[in-house]
């Protein structure tokens, strides 16, 4: 009797330890969208700039630190918002698992913890894009609008991606990706620094598996929201279709023919 007391009281705590982390996702989520729709602090929202036609003649904005740092929330709030979906599998998978190591402590607590690592390489990518946007914008090869000025530029960014998507290394990566269990049998470490640790090496394989597909946004338009969306959505699936691998190939064919396309004259 005891034992099944026992196990009533950690299956309890397991269901409430699932429903917080859910909750908790899916807040981090919800907002982190809705500040990339209403524009994520620019003077116009994703909306309006989703609507409006990419060949729309604007000023280009004047680079200095704080529309640098504008810019680099921008670009993060949109990675929170398209990755932490997909990462919602492990950080649960987490939290069971370290309830049944310490079942006396809160085990949401280093679930955040390990978001927090995750989601820290994801701010290191939108350092490195926001000096992307700033490098191409300075060069005239990305209008106002966020999108290329020039055919070949588009191109390059779609056969690139999808060359990318057919290499090794991106197979490997995307591999840890669609395996929680084994990524945590394999790389775990007690502790919040030990959470911390590996919602950082999680974050780098979905970085190796990720990154270019985010590049794509310079492509569809960094602030077009039917691009962020599609991506996003991609992405899940991706990592937890069970033909995700196979959908990884696929996508990588399909976009170095758009990339072809895109330099045929019309």
């Amino acid at each position: 009797m005891a034992a099944e007391e026992a196990s009533s009281i950690l299956e309890a705590a397991l269901r409430r330890d699932r429903f917080i982390v859910v909750i908790a996702l899916s807040t981090v989520i919800a907002t982190s969208w809705g500040w990339v729709a209403l524009g994520a602090g620019m003077e116009m929202s994703a909306v309006e700039m989703t609507r409006m036609s990419r060949d729309m003649v604007m000023a280009l904005a004047v680079w200095t630190p704080a529309y640098a740092a504008l810019m680099f929330s921008m670009w993060w709030a949109m990675m929170v918002a398209m990755m932490l979906p997909s990462a919602a599998p492990i950080l649960l998978l987490f939290a069971r698992v370290n309830r049944r190591e310490r079942a006396s402590q809160r085990p949401w607590v280093p679930s955040g913890v390990f978001a927090a690592g995750y989601l820290t390489i994801w701010g290191g990518f939108s350092a490195v894009a926001t000096a992307v946007q700033w490098g191409l914008e300075s060069v005239g090869l990305l209008s106002a609008m966020m999108v290329p000025t020039l055919p070949w530029v588009g191109a390059a960014i779609l056969i690139a991606a999808g060359l990318w998507q057919v290499t090794p290394i991106k197979q490997a990566c995307l591999k840890q990706c669609r395996s929680p269990v084994a990524f945590l049998a394999n790389h775990w470490h007690p502790g919040s620094a030990g959470a911390f640790r590996m919602g950082l090496v999680h974050g780098l394989y979905c970085l190796g598996c990720c990154w270019f597909l985010m590049a794509l946004l310079f492509f569809g338009g960094v602030m077009n929201l039917w691009w962020i969306g599609g991506l996003a959505a991609y992405v899940l699936a991706e990592k937890l279709l069970p033909i995700g691998h196979w959908l990884g190939y696929a996508f990588g064919v399909g976009l170095i023919i758009w990339g072809a396309l895109v330099l045929v004259p019309v």
